[in-house]
C-alpha cells in the first residue's frame, strides 16, 4: 500500500512535469512545475516515513507513461484531465474508508484536488485569459474521448456476448448464432451511433442558444457583465482588486469576453461545440462494432462447444484489457480492474446461456 503512495505521486510528479514542457503559456507551465515538484516531495515523504533511500524512488508506471502516449498523440488535455480524475477517486476512497471505520475527517482530504486550482488562482501574473484557459482544459479534459472509446467497446463487447451465448445454449447451429450475433452488432451499432447523433446534436442547439443569449446580454449591459465576471473571479478567492483588472482586461476584446463567459457563467466549453455530430455518431459505431464483433469471430470460423469456448476466451482477454484500459482513469490496480471486468461480463453471459439452454430444452 506504500509503495502504491510513492506510485502514484511519483506519477503524479512526471506527467506535470510533462504538461510543464508542453505548455506554450509561461504562466500555466510554472503552475505545473510547481506541482510536479510538490508531487515528488510527497513522494519524499512518503519514502523516508518508510525508511527507503529516495534515490531508490520507483521511475513512472506504464500508466503514466502511457497517458504521456495519450497525450502526444490526442493532445496533454488528456492527461490534465486523467490526473485531476485519479486525485478525485484517491479523495473519495479516503473519505469513504474513513466513514466505514468511523474516523473524523480532518478537511485535509480533497486537498489534493483542490491544489492545483489554488496555485492557479493565487499567482499573481495569472490573467483572467489564462485562466478561463487552464479551466476549460479541467472541464473538458479527462481524457473524455478516449473514456468515451473504451466504454463505446465495453458495450459492444458485453451487450454481444451475452446475446451470443445465450443464442448458443437455445441451438447448437451455427449459422443461428452468428446470424443473432451479427444482427446484434448491427443493430447496437446503430442505434448507438443514433443515440450520439441526437446527443452531440440536441446540446449543440441547446448551448448555441444559451451562448446567442448570453452575447445579446454582453452587448445591451457590458459593464454588467463585467462585475458579473468580476464577482466570479472573486468567489473564486481572486482579490477584489485583481478580479476586477482581469475582467477589465477581458472585456476589451468582445469575442473573447464572450467566449470566457460562456465558460465561466455557464460552464459551456466552446471549443467543444465545434465537434462534429456526424463524426461522433461514426466514431460510436466504429468503436461499438470492434467490440460486439469479439465474441462472433469464433462462430466464423467454427462451430459447437468449440466455438463457445473459443469466444468465451477471446471475450475474456477482450475484458480483461478494457478493464486494464480503464484504470488509466482511475488510478486503480491493472489486475484488480482486469479481472473484475472479467468476473462481471462472464457472469452476464453465464446467466443469458442458462437461460438459452432453458429455453432451448422447452422448445424442444
Amino acid at each position: 500500500m506504500k509503495n502504491k503512495n510513492i506510485q502514484t505521486e511519483i506519477d503524479a510528479s512526471y506527467l506535470y512535469q510533462k504538461l510543464a514542457e508542453k505548455e506554450s503559456d509561461e504562466t500555466i507551465a510554472n503552475v505545473f512545475r510547481q506541482m510536479s515538484a510538490i508531487e515528488r516531495s510527497h513522494a519524499e515523504a512518503f519514502a523516508r516515513k518508510e525508511k527507503l533511500s529516495l534515490t531508490d524512488l520507483m521511475i513512472p508506471s506504464w500508466r503514466a507513461k502511457t497517458l504521456n502516449t495519450i497525450g502526444k498523440i490526442f493532445g496533454y488535455d488528456y492527461v490534465l484531465g486523467a490526473l485531476m480524475d485519479t486525485e478525485k477517486s484517491i479523495s473519495t476512497a479516503i473519505i469513504s474508508q474513513k466513514q466505514k471505520s468511523n474516523q473524523s475527517l480532518t478537511g485535509t482530504e480533497t486537498t489534493h484536488v483542490k491544489i492545483l486550482r489554488s496555485i492557479l488562482e493565487k499567482e499573481k501574473k495569472v490573467t483572467g485569459i489564462q485562466l478561463s484557459k487552464f479551466e476549460s482544459r479541467h472541464r473538458s479534459v479527462g481524457g473524455n474521448a478516449i473514456r468515451a472509446a473504451v466504454l463505446g467497446g465495453n458495450d459492444g463487447l458485453v451487450s454481444n456476448f451475452s446475446l451470443v451465448m445465450g443464442i448458443a445454449g437455445a441451438t447448437a447451429a451455427q449459422e443461428g448464432v452468428l446470424l443473432a450475433g451479427l444482427a446484434g452488432l448491427l443493430a447496437g451499432s446503430l442505434s448507438m451511433s443514433l443515440g450520439e447523433w441526437i446527443s452531440v446534436k440536441s446540446s449543440q442547439e441547446l448551448y448555441e442558444n444559451k451562448m446567442q443569449i448570453e452575447m445579446e446580454e454582453l452587448e445591451t449591459n457590458p459593464e454588467g457583465e463585467m462585475k458579473e465576471l468580476a464577482l466570479i473571479y472573486m468567489a473564486k478567492g481572486i482579490p477584489e482588486e485583481q478580479a476586477y483588472q482581469m475582467a477589465k482586461d477581458i472585456m476589451s476584446d468582445k469575442s473573447l469576453a464572450h467566449e470566457i463567459l460562456v465558460k465561466e457563467e455557464l460552464g459551456i466549453n466552446a471549443e467543444e461545440l465545434k465537434g462534429s455530430a456526424v463524426e461522433a455518431a461514426v466514431y460510436s459505431f466504429i468503436l461499438f462494432a470492434i467490440g460486439a464483433v469479439i465474441p462472433v469471430l469464433p462462430f466464423m470460423f467454427t462451430d459447437g462447444m468449440k466455438a463457445v469456448l473459443f469466444s468465451v476466451s477471446l471475450s475474456a482477454v477482450g475484458l480483461f484489457l478494457i478493464g486494464a484500459a480503464i484504470t488509466l482513469f482511475t488510478g486503480r490496480n491493472v489486475w484488480f480492474s482486469g479481472f473484475r471486468q472479467v468476473l462481471f461480463g462472464l457472469a452476464a453471459a453465464a446467466i443469458t446461456f442458462g437461460i438459452g439452454k432453458l429455453i432451448g430444452v422447452s422448445v424442444s
